[in-house]
């Protein structure tokens, strides 16, 4: 476990160094703002429609070696580009193949690592090796944002690609060396995993997802929480250098804080046990509340002190979300539910930023904060009273005349 946190940590600094610098690449190449958006949605539009059968992939082959070949596939593509970038033969059309390549790949790789990282320890302690990884995961991220501005600074920005390369390649190699934990979940191979058509093979996790109450509760809160919450990159932005009268060194700081209180919410949801949707939808709720205070925030310095707390609770959030997400599904379907999720979550994250947009620009960045929050609070409560009511019910609904105690027939008879 500690082997694959290290690659983990390499893996995403590397990926997190060439998403940030793409972003200025495509700014080079164009000059447009709408084409850096438009390349981050061309990477993220095959797990809309492919994740499903990326996580049917993942059910059905060995999760080792499909995670070293998806690794290996985006290492070849992080070289090609680093290759035409230093050669000066990237154009944007190729930039966006490469793109949706990467995108493709990654509807594979990300379940099978995900799962793979489970394998690594006990089965009660799977809850804690995904905290692990969402602090890996927000450690990487920090660290490869700011490796970019110094690689393109001495290096260029074909050296960022190829240092992104280099990390899958690292981890290709720790995979072989990777031992599954004393009392770990053990995946089903072979001809018992192959023995589906490809289709039945989809539709069965579609299948289980949408009779899975606890799987739809869960997509409910994160959808709704997604929408109207957590792009603080977008609200928070406009709220500091708008109302705030602040400037971009000013949102600098608030996205540290961010950043901080994404580590300490990982280490924090590390510590838990038995996560469950009824922890996820009271940390959204104490989310959405510490929202709508942040969007009546009288100064900066009063949205920092918010900041951090708001943080926190969307990482821990987050974690127990994924642990309810990996652990509740039978072995042999994790992959085909985590595929489902990974198609709903990318629907969230292309529209969320739009309607949000749109509501900032009809309430301002104050007003969509407040709504937001109000919008997630409610719902969530309201969902809780509504599940309330029908345990309530379901446990006062008198036995039906089909259903008289076996005795009370004897008696009559």
């Amino acid at each position: 476990m500690r082997w694959w946190s290290v690659a983990n940590f390499v893996s995403n600094a590397g990926t997190w160094m060439q998403l940030t610098v793409q972003n200025l690449l495509v700014l080079q190449i164009t000059g447009s703002a709408a084409a850096t958006g438009l390349s981050m949605s061309v990477q993220a539009a095959p797990a809309l429609l492919m994740s499903v059968l990326g996580g049917a992939a993942v059910d059905r082959w060995p999760r080792k070696l499909t995670a070293a070949v998806s690794q290996a596939a985006l290492a070849v593509i992080a070289f090609t580009t680093a290759t035409l970038v230093a050669l000066d033969r990237l154009d944007m059309t190729t930039l966006m193949v490469l793109a949706a390549v990467t995108g493709t790949v990654a509807t594979v790789d990300n379940p099978a690592c995900a799962l793979l990282g489970n394998d690594l320890v006990p089965a009660e302690d799977v809850p804690s090796a995904i905290g692990v990884g969402a602090l890996v995961f927000n450690a990487g991220r920090l660290a490869g944002a700011a490796l970019a501005g110094v690689t393109v600074g001495f290096l260029g920005t074909a050296a960022a690609y190829f240092a992104n390369g280099f990390s899958f390649l690292f981890v290709t190699a720790v995979i072989p060396f990777l031992r599954p934990a004393a009392g770990a979940v053990r995946q089903v191979t072979g001809r018992a995993a192959r023995r589906p058509a490809s289709g039945m093979s989809v539709r069965e996790g579609l299948a289980f997802f949408a009779r899975r109450p606890r799987l739809l509760a869960l997509a409910g809160v994160t959808g709704i929480s997604a929408v109207f919450g957590r792009n603080y990159g977008l609200t928070l932005a406009v709220l500091v250098t708008g109302p705030l009268a602040g400037g971009a060194g000013a949102f600098g700081t608030v996205s540290t804080v961010l950043a901080a209180g994404g580590i300490v919410g990982a280490v924090l949801g590390a510590r838990l046990r038995r996560p469950s949707v009824r922890l996820v939808g009271a940390l959204a709720a104490t989310g959405a509340l510490l929202q709508i205070v942040a969007g009546l925030s009288p100064s900066l310095a009063v949205l920092l002190v918010l900041v951090l707390p708001m943080a926190v609770v969307e990482s821990v959030s987050d974690t127990a979300g994924t642990a309810v997400l990996q652990t509740d599904p039978p072995a042999h379907l994790r992959g085909r539910v985590l595929g489902v999720w990974g198609s709903v979550g990318t629907l969230w994250s292309l529209g969320g930023p739009p309607a949000l947009g749109l509501l900032m620009e009809l309430a301002g960045p104050r007003g969509a904060l407040i709504t937001g929050g109000v919008v997630i609070a409610a719902s969530i409560a309201s969902g809780h009273l509504l599940h309330r009511r029908a345990t309530l019910a379901a446990s006062v609904t008198p036995p039906s005349k089909d259903t008289v105690p076996q005795p009370a027939l004897q008696t009559a008879a």
